[in-house]
């Protein structure tokens, strides 16, 4: 299997791990900055952006990225992860603390038993994508992801990577396994920079919180201004965060 993926600038080796309602691209306005004073690397995760939702057996998101940072030579590196991608960065850094050096989650998940919120939010989703309503559910998915910062040029983008994303993984047959993670995390060794924001769910919120608390290393920002997804919704605040915490 051949994950897909991009590997720009020189110096230090940050990765960049997209949300799962979005691909590799949802870091557009963070690239050109970071590849200016690091060497980064943004993979599309299996069934995102260019990489195919196929498996010959079980997989894990973290496990592929710890074989291509292998592959690509990268012993050592700090991890940004949105949503879905900051518990891949988790997942990667409990299981191989020398690998990660510093971690920067955007609105991470941790573990924590589903809230009424984000059941409403799966069983409605599940519903539409069920009855075949993909336009619906990715309307569902913008609005319920991007908070008010966000203008239309940003909702059109974030609707066009969670479309292709459905589509690409509603027509996979067969579908692949994947293996579910479990994260440890007084395990994670690597000081963290965890965000959160307040047009996010409720269960995204406690689930930051969480993790700032668990860590053993970790600083917990709360942006009154946003939601799921800071870093389309005002990009270069988030830039500026990443910069100053990853030096």
């Amino acid at each position: 299997m051949t994950i897909m993926f991009d590997d720009g600038g020189s110096g230090s080796p940050v990765v960049l791990l997209h949300s799962s309602t979005a691909d590799s691209r949802m870091w557009d306005p963070q690239w050109e900055v970071l590849t200016g004073r690091f060497r980064v690397v943004r993979p599309d995760l299996r069934g995102y952006g260019r990489t195919p939702y196929a498996a010959d057996r079980p997989y894990s998101d973290s496990g592929d990225v710890a074989e291509l940072l292998a592959a690509i030579e990268v012993e050592r590196a700090v991890l940004v992860g949105s949503s879905h991608g900051a518990g891949v960065a988790l997942e990667l850094a409990a299981a191989h603390p020398g690998l990660v050096s510093r971690l920067v989650l955007l609105n991470p998940g941790s573990g924590l038993k589903a809230t009424p919120d984000l059941k409403a939010f799966g069983a409605e989703e599940n519903r539409l994508l069920e009855a075949g309503e993909i336009e619906a559910a990715v309307e569902l998915n913008v609005r319920t992801w991007l908070g008010p910062e966000a203008g239309e040029e940003v909702r059109a983008r974030l609707a066009e990577m969670q479309r292709h994303a459905f589509q690409v993984q509603l027509a996979a047959d067969p579908e692949p396994s994947q293996l579910e993670g479990e994260v440890d995390l007084a395990k994670v060794e690597a000081p963290a920079l965890v965000v959160s924001g307040a047009h996010d769910l409720p269960y995204f919120q406690l689930s930051a919180r969480r993790v700032a608390a668990e860590l053993p290393s970790a600083r917990l920002v709360e942006l009154p201004w946003a939601g799921h997804l800071p870093s389309m919704e005002r990009p270069e605040e988030i830039t500026a965060l990443i910069l100053e915490f990853i030096g």
